[in-house]
């Protein structure tokens, strides 16, 4: 019986906007490079299960400035070789401060709210659990996210981060459920979906792009609104 449903932030219930990926071309333009913002868009990808699985190993935040642009640097280059492009360290540097100095704000998918909302008035408890290493309040509270939100836990609270089962399996203790009990959606593989699982958790895998139709030992969908229909057909 599912009586909880969690959620992964970052690219499962909010975006930057504009795109990441309209922010990337125009600052390749810059440098020469004609791309399309749609054709960087798995690019990013890949190197987001880069940056997520280096954030999982330690915050960032918490590293020496130097440490950090080394990190995003190398997340530049991934995201560039993915793209087929060959770019020298000066263009990697150049848009990693044109990146930096970018003017981006977080915004809901536009399914977050109606899915939530449904999932709410089936009694199910929902939650957030969250790699973010500050107090996420402020930004759910601005994107009206806490009156649907009965739980939120962050690295922060527990001191330790997704894929270790440890934070899971606190996010299950406050909603006052068993692990097996509980669902949880997220955008990566690795972190989300593996993470959940090794914790007692059913992962569900949002592809919103349907870039990852190889991932085949999860339930995986394109929407929020699929998540709604998923869970109607089971006991809650």
């Amino acid at each position: 019986m599912i009586k909880a449903v969690f959620f992964d932030l970052y690219q499962t219930l909010v975006r930057y906007e504009p795109p990441r990926e309209e922010l990337q071309a125009r600052a390749l333009r810059e440098f020469g490079f004609e791309v399309s913002p749609e054709s960087l868009r798995r690019p990013l990808l890949v190197a987001d299960e880069f940056i997520y699985q280096e954030i999982a190993r330690a915050s960032l935040s918490q590293r020496p400035r130097e440490e950090q642009m080394a990190v995003w640097a190398q997340y530049e280059r991934i995201m560039l070789k993915e793209a087929g492009i060959e770019a020298d360290e000066r263009i990697i540097l150049g848009l990693l401060g044109k990146m930096e100095q970018a003017d981006m704000k977080l915004v809901l998918f536009d399914d977050v709210m109606p899915a939530l909302t449904s999932l709410q008035g089936r009694g199910l408890t929902l939650g957030l659990i969250s790699n973010a290493d500050r107090d996420l309040t402020p930004l759910l509270s601005g994107l009206g996210l806490l009156p649907l939100l009965q739980v939120v836990v962050t690295s922060q609270d527990v001191g330790g981060t997704k894929p270790q089962p440890e934070i899971f399996q606190e996010a299950a203790r406050r909603a006052e459920v068993g692990a097996s009990e509980a669902v949880y959606v997220g955008d990566q593989y690795q972190i989300d979906v593996v993470g959940a699982e090794q914790a007692g958790m059913k992962g569900i895998l949002l592809d919103r792009d349907n870039y990852f139709a190889e991932i085949t030992d999860c339930p995986r969908i394109q929407s929020l609104a699929e998540l709604a229909e998923h869970l109607a057909s089971r006991p809650s």
